[in-house]
């Protein structure tokens, strides 16, 4: 058996105990044999961006939150989409990588799970393509409604998102491997 790789996954929502937390645990199980994976829920934690510091002194959170990026072979993002757009502090995490190549040719997985997410998850491909990760259509998947596909236990209740998720973990994974 191969050695298990390094997945950085970022949950983007800022709510204890979210659908997105709930779909990360159920990634985490699916791919339990194949990944180890870093879960990192505390975007509220981290200092606003600030171009200053950036670059030359950033604080230690964002060193720490960059070397997880740098040190895993592959992220996935899995977020919500507040007010038509990614949420703030997502795209403040971002921002504070911006100036490094930290997730440069990085495979990751793009999962927006919301009410509606349209907006939220094309800006959010745009912007990974901006920092230039590696994704392709099956690493990415927009959950509409996610509120009435999984449970209070985060259990898929609609049977096509199941296939849909299952089909996105296959191709993730799928892509760490090539």
């Amino acid at each position: 058996m191969t050695d298990k790789k390094n997945i950085f996954i970022i949950i983007g929502s800022a709510s204890n105990n979210s659908a997105n937390e709930k779909l990360v645990n159920n990634f985490a199980t699916l791919t339990e044999d194949y990944f180890n994976l870093t879960i990192f829920k505390d975007l509220k934690t981290l200092p606003h961006f600030d171009p200053e510091l950036s670059a030359d002194n950033p604080p230690k959170e964002i060193v720490e939150f960059r070397k997880n990026i740098e040190n895993s072979d592959g992220i996935v993002i899995c977020t919500p989409e507040y007010v038509f757009s990614i949420p703030s502090g997502l795209k403040n995490a971002i921002e504070w990588c911006v100036s490094t190549t930290v997730f440069t040719d990085k495979p990751i997985g793009l999962i927006t799970a919301s009410a509606s997410g349209q907006k939220g998850h094309e800006e959010l491909q745009l912007i990974m393509k901006t920092v230039m990760t590696k994704f392709i259509n099956e690493t990415t998947l927009l959950i509409q409604g996610i509120k009435g596909k999984i449970n209070e236990q985060g259990d898929f209740i609609d049977d096509r998102t199941k296939k849909e998720f299952t089909k996105f973990t296959i191709a993730f994974k799928n892509s760490i491997n090539k």
